[in-house]
Formats: structure tokens, C-alpha cells, sequence
């Protein structure tokens, strides 16, 4: 029987603890928030646990503890504080959206302690807890062939929706370049609807219109059918702030993209979309009509402070 420690169980966490425990690995758990914790103890049969300490105690040899905690400081916190509780051969996961150069420092200072250390791309969102898993593992064949019971339950089938990508770090990478397509392919299906809708004097139907394209069309995919879902209940979007946030992976994958220098516009400027949305064009568009104003004295559209 797979025994796994699991740190963690916000969103994504969370349901990834019930879909190991439908597949009959055993999950020891641990949250910030204790009640947490223990209401998974009560719905799905987790092992709940309010100090890591005690956690990583209970596990059996090789000890498997999984981390999804947000990327950056939380995740490093996390890995200080395990690293002397566990022991040579254990394996240590990250499943957070850690940029792949945090992840090869983190694999050196992990394997000192001679200790296993696996990355783990997860995608899925919320539909991961019935649908499965897509998640792309880096690290030594050996810890991948231990954690495989765990792979097999989270991913869609045993067979497929994971892999084993190459050495730590590959991971996290494959996930970073993952989100850059992700921001791509949303970006033009935000702008192809919004031309859509623009054309008023055909009265589109644009909930039909993305059914039909589900069907046959080289366009159709999971975001597609997440388009026509909410275009069903509401067409117009008035009650949506025009803010779209960005995660750190998205402008790695445009770094990523320089440091090579591999042209990938598209990516790249979905992510500037995503900026212009937070209002950090705001200012430079005040500059655009000011110059207007100055060299072609075009009037400005004055804006009244709230």
C-alpha cells in the first residue's frame, strides 16, 4: 500500500488529497489551517496532522512528502524545515508552479542530504479531482519509480496523462512552457469572440457558435468547451471586471523565450494583454493622447477622478 505525506490542501491540494484516497494511497495530511485537515479526515479518510514533524514521522521508509504550497518563499520555508526531519533515499515533491531555476538551486541543496528531489508540473484546476491529472515529473528514475502508484492515481488513467520528462527541473520547465501556450491559446479566444460580438448587426449567438465549434472544428479544445459553458448563462459579461491577473509562469516562459532567443510573440504578448488589463497601460496611453493632442491638436477625452 502507498503511503504519502501531502502539505497543503488548498484548491488544488485539497482535491488531489480526495482523489489519492479514491484510488486507496494513504495520505498523511498537513495544512496551516488545522480545521482544514480535519474536515478531509472526515469526508475522504486522510491521515490529519498539525506539525510537520509529526507527519514525517509517521511515514513509512522510503518517506514520500509532496508539497503543494504556493511557489516562492512558502515552498522553500517548507523544504528548510524538512529537510532535517527526512532521510537519505526519501523523496521530497514539489508540485507548486516553481520556476525551473529555483528548482535545479533547490536539487543541489536537497540532494547534500542525499534525498530525492522531484518536480512535478500539475495541471488540472478544479475539474483535476474527477477528470485527473496532466502531470509532468522530472527527477531520478529511481524516486519516479517509487512515486508511480501516486502518478497512476492522480492522472487521468494509469497509462497516460503523466510522464516522466528527464532530470529535475525538467518538470517545472515543461509546466512554465505549458503556461505560456495556455495564456496563447486564451488570448485568441478572447479576441476572436470579442470580434464576434463586435459585429451587432448579425446578432451572433455566441454560446451556438462555440457549441458548434466543439464539434469537428480544428479550434475545438477543453478551453473552448469552458467558453461555451459560461457563454450559455451570459453572453454579455458586464458583471466581469476587464482584469486579468498574470502568474510568475507566464512571464518566465517570455523571459525563457529571450534567454534562447526563440521568437514567441504570441505568448509573449498575451502576457502584455494581461498588463494592459491591471491598468499598466494606462499611463502610456495618457502619454499616446497627449502627444495626439500636441502635434495634431486632436481633443482629449478628459477623465473625472472617483
Amino acid at each position: 500500500m502507498t503511503t504519502l505525506g501531502l502539505v497543503g490542501l488548498g484548491r488544488m491540494g485539497g482535491n488531489m488529497a480526495r482523489r489519492l484516497c479514491r484510488h486507496g494511497i494513504i495520505v498523511h495530511a498537513h495544512n496551516r489551517n488545522p480545521a482544514v485537515s480535519a474536515s478531509l479526515a472526515s469526508e475522504c479518510g486522510v491521515i490529519p496532522h498539525n506539525a510537520i514533524p509529526d507527519l514525517v514521522a509517521s511515514l513509512p521508509s522510503p518517506r514520500i512528502v509532496w508539497l503543494m504550497l504556493p511557489a516562492g518563499d512558502a515552498t522553500q520555508q517548507h523544504i528548510d524545515q524538512l529537510l532535517p526531519l527526512l532521510s537519505p533515499g526519501d523523496i521530497l515533491v514539489d508540485g507548486a508552479n516553481s520556476w525551473f531555476q529555483d528548482t535545479l538551486r533547490r536539487a543541489q541543496q536537497i540532494g547534500a542530504y542525499g534525498i530525492h528531489f522531484v518536480d512535478a508540473g500539475v495541471s488540472g484546476g478544479i475539474w483535476g479531482l474527477e477528470n485527473g491529472y496532466c502531470i509532468m515529473a522530472g527527477g531520478a528514475a529511481e524516486a519516479l519509480a517509487v512515486l508511480q502508484p501516486v502518478l497512476q492515481a492522480l492522472a487521468p488513467a494509469a497509462d497516460r496523462g503523466w510522464l516522466h520528462t528527464g532530470p529535475t527541473g525538467s518538470g517545472h520547465f515543461t509546466k512554465m512552457v505549458h503556461n505560456g501556450i495556455e495564456y496563447g491559446m486564451m488570448q485568441a479566444y478572447a479576441e476572436g469572440f470579442a470580434l464576434l460580438k463586435g459585429r451587432e448587426d448579425f446578432n451572433l449567438d455566441l454560446a451556438a457558435i462555440a457549441e458548434l465549434w466543439r464539434h469537428g472544428s480544428v479550434v475545438r479544445s477543453w478551453l473552448l468547451d469552458l467558453c461555451g459553458d459560461f457563454l450559455q448563462q451570459d453572453q454579455q459579461l458586464d458583471s466581469v471586471a476587464p482584469y486579468v491577473a498574470d502568474s510568475g509562469e507566464g512571464r518566465w516562459t517570455a523571459l525563457e523565450a529571450i534567454e534562447q532567443g526563440v521568437p514567441a510573440p504570441v505568448m509573449s504578448l498575451a502576457l502584455m494583454m494581461r498588463f494592459a488589463s491591471q491598468g499598466k497601460a494606462d499611463f502610456g496611453n495618457r502619454m499616446l493622447a497627449k502627444m495626439r493632442e500636441g502635434f495634431g491638436g486632436h481633443a482629449i477625452t478628459r477623465h473625472t477622478p472617483d
